[in-house]
């Protein structure tokens, strides 16, 4: 089994370290897993690797959270994200096989970290509350999500732009990334990307995240709600100028 992982020990305690926190992270905040990984797991494995396996850690924290999440989310708001999503994702796996990963990427960061910097600012970005605007969002993490497995923070961008109680912001976050699982794992299968490999690699990895993301959805109490929408874009910033000092330093 080890040799089909292709990683070494010292690469796969690390990569189960980094997996237990980005779960940590995505059980506050209800995204975040797939960009924390892409962050901080490059130099261990290629970017096309990552995306199935961070599928998997995403498919099983959707599962544990999606209870509660169902529940309290925006569902027509999600769903909608979720429609845009499925025009977008092709197109964003598709260039992922032909275009350079660092050029992708280093537009979808770039984007995250603009947007982060006007939310956290208070400004209102009126096109985003628009029926249009919705879609448009869904279309552009749908391609996020096949070009860098961030489409998380392109949602996460547009419900944090909303007036919405963290509590229902979060919850919408969960129910998109659990729905755009499902239509990623399709075309994960048609592109071949999701082989034995990457099967194995995330089922073992999704162990450590599943238990962050236990944990960190009991840090998600009452009392700590109001601090959600600063919590959520500080950490945006920070995964996109890591993302992108590590592209370019």
């Amino acid at each position: 089994m080890f040799e089909t992982l292709a990683l070494n020990n010292s690469d796969l305690a690390l990569l189960i370290l980094i997996c237990f926190f980005a779960g940590l992270i995505r059980g506050f905040t209800g995204f975040g897993l797939s960009a924390f990984v892409m962050s901080l797991a490059l130099s261990i494995i290629p970017p096309l690797e990552l995306i199935p396996i961070c599928w998997w850690m995403e498919f099983f924290a959707g599962v544990f959270m999606i209870k509660n999440g169902w529940k309290e989310s925006d569902k027509k708001t999600s769903m909608h994200l979720w429609l845009g999503a499925i025009f977008g994702l092709p197109i964003g796996i598709f260039f992922t096989t032909i275009l350079d990963f660092q050029i992708s990427k280093f537009i979808a960061l770039t984007l995250i970290l603009m947007l982060s910097l006007i939310l956290l600012q208070n400004f209102k970005l009126q096109f985003l509350s628009t029926k249009l605007g919705t879609i448009s969002s869904g279309v552009f993490a749908g391609m996020a999500t096949g070009l860098a497995s961030i489409g998380g923070m392109i949602v996460a961008t547009y419900v944090l732009a909303s007036q919405n109680s963290a509590r229902r912001m979060r919850a919408s976050i969960i129910v998109y990334i659990l729905l755009n699982s499902i239509t990623t794992f399709i075309f994960l299968i048609i592109f071949d990307v999701m082989d034995q490999k990457a099967f194995l690699r995330g089922i073992l990895l999704a162990i450590p995240s599943s238990i962050g993301v236990v944990l960190g959805s009991i840090l998600f109490i009452q009392k700590l709600e109001k601090y959600y929408r600063p919590i959520t874009l500080g950490l945006m910033i920070i995964f996109a100028t890591i993302g992108l000092f590590r592209l370019t330093g």
